[in-house]
């Protein structure tokens, strides 16, 4: 059986909380079509990176970056609330690219298709 390291379970329930935090009782309409797509703990629970995308868009608008940046004692505050650590993580919010880059090559992807069914009708 697998053993999970406890920064992995801490950091899953992390992401569960601060993501209902944010749909539920954030009211502050700059972060509400964000994401958590996922947390990295730190090994000794002190710093939480948080991963989000902003729905529909690559990159993080300048009015986002500053709603999250007067949430996180927030944020930080109802996590302490929820979990029973003796220290709350530091909260680090990060762009997560990997979005950008799937859409990317989705984009790609679809271009190719769109030129191999041009040249297939084409041919006929």
């Amino acid at each position: 059986m697998t053993e999970f390291k406890r920064a992995d379970r801490v950091a899953d329930l992390i992401r569960t909380e601060l993501a209902e935090i944010l749909l539920k009782e954030v009211r502050d309409p700059r972060i509400s079509s964000l994401t958590i797509t996922g947390v990295k703990l730190s090994d000794d629970l002190r710093v939480a990176r948080v991963y989000i995308v902003e729905m529909g868009k690559d990159s993080l608008d300048e009015q986002t970056a500053a709603g999250l940046k007067k949430a996180t004692g927030f944020l930080r505050r109802e996590l302490g609330k929820r979990l029973m650590l003796r220290h709350v993580p530091e909260i680090i919010f990060t762009l997560d690219r990997s979005f950008a880059y799937g859409s990317r090559i989705d984009r790609l992807l679809n271009e190719i298709h769109e030129t191999e069914d041009k040249d297939a009708s084409e041919d006929k």
